[in-house]
């Protein structure tokens, strides 16, 4: 089977130990931090359209060969290129790597921010009305709370102490799968 011009073994879960849920988390925190920077608007604007989940499992699959294959055999430029080009197309670590978290708000500062970044009533003007219906006030409450906390990774260096209390934030306001794109999956 073909996927993006690499040979993919059948079926696609095949060797793959992380649970669904974790999956689909990766996802729904993708198109969170896809509405984030659509926001936001300017450099900081994602370049594509947003991905369906089909799409982004498809891109996640590849970009993981693509790794699996520089740890292995190593590889030449233009598959280095494609799979750092994959990574910022899934924004992979968006949201829990510290580099990528402050590297998106100097970007975000120099567009001139924008409220979600801190306000959690602009953070949750990111999610649909079926969204928000589906979480209740409380669930918002903790989406908000999560990913605004996020943000705070971005300052390890400056208080290391605050890196252990932005990561226990973090973990109590975990949020549950609501995004409409993920519904037809728990269908």
């Amino acid at each position: 089977m073909k996927t993006h011009g690499l040979t993919r073994p059948a079926p696609y879960t095949e060797g793959v130990t992380t649970p669904v849920s974790e999956l689909l988390r990766e996802y729904q925190g993708y198109v969170l931090a896809y509405r984030l920077r659509r926001a936001v608007g300017g450099r900081v604007a994602p370049a594509r359209e947003q991905l369906t989940l089909a799409q982004y499992a498809a891109r996640r699959l590849e970009r993981q060969e693509l790794a699996r294959s520089l740890i292995r055999r190593g590889m030449g430029s233009g598959q280095m290129r494609r799979l750092d080009d994959l990574s910022d197309e899934l924004m992979f670590g968006f949201w829990l790597n510290p580099a990528e978290v402050a590297a998106f708000l100097r970007a975000a500062i120099r567009e001139g921010s924008h409220p979600a970044l801190g306000d959690p009533a602009a953070f949750a003007a990111l999610l649909t009305p079926a969204e928000r219906a589906r979480l209740g006030e409380s669930g918002v409450q903790r989406v908000c709370a999560h990913h605004i906390a996020s943000f705070s990774l971005a300052a390890p260096m400056l208080d290391p102490t605050g890196l252990n209390a932005a990561w226990q934030r973090i973990e109590e306001n975990q949020p549950p799968l609501f995004i409409d794109e993920l519904q037809a999956v728990g269908s």
